[in-house]
Order: structure tokens, then C-alpha cells, then sequence
């Protein structure tokens, strides 16, 4: 290993006063984007995906739709069986031994208190849009996996045709429009404003979660919604007999639910609600890398997965419970949870319609608030995830948790590929041309070709790759620490941010750059990488150089690195946001979740 000493590396010449290299800011489109109009995203056109499929075997696809007239014939099937078993005597007994509601403590409360309403109204509200903002993830990378490497091949749920074989179809390709009324918002690959959505409102939708547990508990409330026998399950038999049989249990909501909505209710508040916390979290790179001895068992995509599932079981309970609350006496338990009173009046019912009233606005003018205002939307969401995300992002990523048994036989190509003429001569001659140009608030700018750079200590690190989209994949990266590069340029106390500018061109024109914050340019698994699981680094994994910062999300670890500037602000380069995804498509400089 060569080493680092400062008199091997050509000054940059061209980097004027005060460390200040001016063209590759030039080169920038520095236009405000406050919209989201036909030409967002560089105009990328609408790509519709298929019905839900899910795998069965190697090979073989199921249409998630054939379900439909599936479930209606079992159905009626079922419906068949219960009124002829409900007859027999043995059945009859069971019934009446077990009618559909286990015995509650002598002390548990009776009736539903008006804080329950509001807990009811803004758990549906605030889900609304994070169901929504959820889709819009998902169709941005319409695939899930069980294991980490996200091969094409092994997917076990996709709304996607197959993965064409080109070699450098990307993971943006692959992304899928929604109907403006299903998605938030609809338009393909504006993940970076579902995200803030979904992550904004799921800080409301926590916060709404633990005043809820804290009511349950100082109230007593909590009695109603956990078994506390064993006569729960075949409380729940009688009941589903009973409902097949469509002559229905009585309900008894306001005293006691019966066994099969206890069973409903137990899985939505203590089960499926905090699953869908703990899987979120699972997919953060920052967490993920730091706590591997969890993340090792529990990857993201198995957190991914589930966290689907989790999101399936919330649509099913939505529509299975509101369908039972219309046909079980409307008046009566829409006055339960709107109104607290048992009765028939229609009090709880005009509440109700009120309530609606609020979804539905809120529903229908979220996507076009959202294509009219980004920005508004994207400060919002911000103000309120920024303090995790900000907490998460200096949490340093430890080394070592993956060896070359576990790296992933299929990676995603991303990006925009460059497509200039100095790009395309520099490949043309294997790069023996190429020099990393690094300057800004530096003591000592320099310019470094492959060799050079490949004469210093070598740095190697297999790790996983965390892309916004939801697809991962591990590999073998080799090259130079950042911790080595700052060595020999020595930055200045007042550079704050450390910008990565690529030779390749944004949807919309300007170079494709991106922001870091130069503390985490120490971080042990950040570096810059020139080889990849053992070779260079090819056209469509960045070559000649590539960024890696195992912290951040993938969108943010810029390929075909041209060079590199240290400033003290990223407000006036490019549109100031701290990176081209922000400036034009809504992202944040801070995704560490």
C-alpha cells in the first residue's frame, strides 16, 4: 500500500481563490421547482402496471383477482355448510354454551367514552393518507422479496410485468403510474412526496397510537380489546357459525364484544399497529447497519414485506369493520362510536356524515394539493419526521456484518445514465484520462487520476444497499476511505458539506450532484469505490467512481463521481436543497429512514 504523503498528488491548478472551483457549479441547473407539471421528472411517461400476482412455486404466477370469484363461491359454500350444521344438536349445544362473549372482570368499564370517537375518527382520517402515500412507495418498486438481494427472479409478489432482460434496465423503469385517487400522489416516481406523506403522517398517526395505549390503560379500556380467557376461541367458532349462517349473534358492542371482533380488535391495536412501527424501522439503512445482530434475521425485505402485510391486514379490518357496522344496527353503533350513547337515535349517524364529509375533502384534494404545493408538502412532512431522521443519520454504521458468502448474485442499475461527450471519450480510453478534480474549502485541492488514487490505502467493505425505492442487494466495494481523502486535502473548519458532482445529467438537465455532511465523511463505511465484488466498477454501477456512505439511502450515493467540492452551505449550489433529487422531485438532504 502506497502512502498518503501530500507531495504525491498534483495540486489542481484551475481551482481559483479561496478554494472556489467554479464550473462544476456551472454546470448546474439552478432553476426552483415549486410544482409538479407535465414536464416534472424530466416528463417520464406514464407506465401502468398488472393485477397482483403472487408466486407459486419456481415459476408459476397467481392472479391475486381469480380471489374474487374464489372467495364468492367459498362463500356461499360456507354459507351452505353453516345453515345445514346449525341445525344438529351438537351445534345447537355448542351455540348455546358458548353464544359469542367471554365473561370481562367485574370491574371493566361499560360503553365507549367520547375520547374514543376522537381516537376512532383520527386513527381512520390519518390512515387514509398514510395507506395511500404507502401504495405510492410500493409502486415505485412494485416487487417484494424475502431475502436482502431483491433478484429479479425470486420476488414473491409483484403488480409488474417479468424483468426484461436488458442489462441496464433500471429500477426507475420499473416503477408504475396509479390513478390520482388511489396513489398520493399518483404520477410515477414521486416517491420523494408520498415519503414525506407517509412518514409526516405517521409521526401524527404514533403520536395519536400512545395517547390512545395511555387512555386504554389509565381507563380500563384495555379489557375490551384482550382476551383474557382461553373460551375466546371457541367464543369465535359460535360467532362464525352464527354469521355464515346469517343469523347473526347479537350485538353487544357497547358491554362486550364477541369472540371474533376481540380477536380483530387485539391483532389491529396490539399487534398490526406496533408491527407497522417496528417493519418501518427495519427499513432504515442507519438502523439497519447499526444494529445487525436484528438486521442480520430480520432484513428489509422481510421488514418490507411484512410491513405489506401488515398494510393488507389494515385495508381488510378497514372493510370487514365498516361493513359490519352497517349491517349490524347502523343507527345504534354509529351512536357507539360517535356519540357515546346506546341507542337508536340519529345523533352518532349526523356525526358521522360530518366525519365523511372531512375524509372525503381531505381524500379527494390531497393529490392535487400535493401537485400545486411540493414544497408546502414537503416542509410539513419534514418538520415532522426531520427530528428522527436527523437523530438516525449520526448513528455510525459498524463494519464487518456481511462476508462474500452473502453477496447478492443480482444488483439494480439506477440512475439516469451519463450520456456527455467527456464522459463518453473518457470510457473510450478506459479512463486512463480521468482525474477526480477535489477543491472547495480545502488546504490543499488536488487532482487524482485512477492510479493515484488506486495507490492509496486500500479500503474494502461489503455492505448492503439501501435504495429509496425499497429494493436492497449486497456487495464487495473497494476503494479509498473518505477519511483518507480528507487526510490529503486537509479541510477547512468552516466546510460544513461535502458536494459529490457526477458526470451524469438530471431528468431535467444540470449535472446530478448530491450534499453530505462532512461529519459523516469519518464514518468507517464511507468511502469512494473504484472496484466492485472484486473488479472495476462497471458502466452501470458507476464506474469510473462511485460514492458509498452505508448511513444514507442510495439515491444519495452518487455514481460517476466527477468531483468534489467542500463548502460551508449547499444553499447556493444547484437549487440550494442539498442534492438534485431535492431540488427537482421533492427528496430531503437528510433520508437516513
Amino acid at each position: 500500500m502506497a502512502t498518503s504523503s501530500e507531495d504525491q498528488h498534483v495540486p489542481a491548478a484551475d481551482i481559483g481563490a479561496g478554494g472556489k472551483r467554479r464550473s462544476f457549479r456551472e454546470e448546474l441547473d439552478e432553476r426552483h421547482y415549486t410544482a409538479v407539471d407535465e414536464h416534472w421528472a424530466g416528463g417520464v411517461p406514464a407506465q401502468y402496471g398488472v393485477a397482483p400476482r403472487v408466486r407459486i412455486g419456481n415459476s408459476k404466477w397467481f392472479n391475486l383477482l381469480w380471489l374474487i370469484p374464489i372467495g364468492l363461491v367459498l362463500l356461499i359454500i360456507g354459507i351452505a355448510i353453516a345453515k345445514g350444521i346449525r341445525e344438529l344438536p351438537a351445534v345447537e349445544d355448542f351455540i348455546h354454551r358458548y353464544p359469542g362473549t367471554s365473561e370481562l372482570p367485574d370491574n371493566a368499564p361499560v360503553g365507549f367514552p367520547a375520547w374514543l370517537g376522537w381516537q376512532h375518527f383520527l386513527n381512520l382520517f390519518l390512515m387514509i393518507f398514510i395507506i395511500r402515500s404507502g401504495v405510492t412507495i410500493i409502486a415505485d418498486h412494485p416487487r417484494f422479496y424475502w431475502t436482502r438481494h431483491s433478484t429479479p427472479s425470486k420476488d414473491w409478489f409483484r403488480i409488474q410485468k417479468p424483468v426484461p432482460t436488458d442489462p441496464l434496465y433500471t429500477a426507475k423503469q420499473d416503477s408504475i403510474t396509479l390513478p390520482d385517487g388511489v396513489g398520493l400522489p399518483g404520477r410515477r416516481h414521486s416517491i420523494g412526496l408520498a415519503r414525506w406523506w407517509h412518514l409526516g403522517v405517521d409521526t401524527l398517526w404514533l403520536l395519536n397510537g400512545i395517547i390512545f395505549y395511555i387512555l386504554i390503560f389509565t381507563t380500563g379500556q384495555w379489557m375490551r380489546l384482550v382476551p383474557l380467557s382461553w373460551d375466546v376461541i371457541p367464543h369465535s367458532i359460535s360467532v362464525a357459525i352464527q354469521y355464515l349462517s346469517l343469523d347473526w349473534p347479537a350485538e353487544e358492542g357497547w358491554v362486550n364484544y364477541n369472540g371474533l371482533q376481540l380477536i380483530a380488535y387485539f391483532i389491529t391495536v396490539f399487534i398490526a399497529a406496533p408491527a407497522a412501527l417496528i417493519t418501518g424501522l427495519g427499513m432504515s439503512p442507519a438502523l439497519s447497519t447499526r444494529f445487525r445482530a436484528i438486521s442480520s434475521v430480520f432484513s428489509i425485505q422481510v421488514a418490507r414485506s411484512l410491513h405489506f402485510l401488515v398494510l393488507c391486514w389494515f385495508v381488510m379490518f378497514i372493510v370487514v369493520h365498516v361493513t359490519l357496522v352497517l349491517t349490524t344496527g347502523a343507527l345504534r353503533n354509529l351512536n357507539h362510536m360517535y356519540a357515546s350513547q346506546d341507542t337508536d337515535s340519529w345523533v352518532g349517524f349526523w356525526i358521522f356524515a360530518a366525519s365523511m364529509v372531512v375524509v372525503i375533502v381531505g381524500w379527494v384534494a390531497a393529490t392535487p394539493f400535493t401537485y400545486r404545493h411540493p414544497r408546502v408538502v414537503q416542509k410539513v412532512g419534514f418538520a415532522l419526521i426531520g427530528p428522527a431522521q436527523r437523530l438516525f443519520e449520526h448513528i455510525d454504521s459498524k463494519p464487518g456484518q456481511y462476508t462474500e458468502k452473502d453477496i447478492s448474485p443480482y444488483f439494480w442499475h439506477n440512475g439516469k445514465y451519463p450520456e456527455t461527450e467527456e464522459y463518453k471519450r473518457l470510457e473510450e480510453g478506459n479512463f486512463t484520462d480521468y482525474k477526480l478534480d477535489i477543491g472547495g474549502l480545502v488546504e490543499n485541492p488536488v487532482k487524482l487520476d485512477l492510479d493515484q488514487l488506486r495507490a492509496l490505502s486500500y479500503h474494502e467493505q461489503i455492505t448492503q444497499h439501501f435504495c429509496i425505492q425499497g429494493w436492497s442487494g449486497v456487495a464487495k466495494w473497494g476503494g479509498v476511505s473518505m477519511q483518507t481523502i480528507l487526510d490529503i486535502v486537509k479541510p477547512k473548519p468552516e466546510a460544513k458539506w461535502v458536494i459529490f458532482y457526477s458526470f451524469a445529467l438530471g431528468p431535467e438537465g444540470g449535472l446530478y450532484y448530491d450534499a453530505q455532511p462532512i461529519e459523516q465523511m469519518s464514518y468507517k463505511l464511507t468511502m469512494l469505490a473504484y472496484d466492485m465484488n472484486g473488479e472495476p466498477v462497471s458502466f452501470g454501477h458507476g464506474a469510473p467512481l462511485r460514492l458509498r456512505n452505508e448511513v444514507q439511502l442510495g439515491f444519495k450515493l452518487v455514481k460517476w463521481i466527477k468531483g468534489i467540492e467542500f463548502v460551508e452551505d449547499f444553499s447556493e449550489i444547484g437549487g440550494g436543497l442539498g442534492g438534485y433529487n431535492n431540488d427537482h422531485e421533492f427528496f430531503g438532504y437528510r433520508q437516513s429512514i
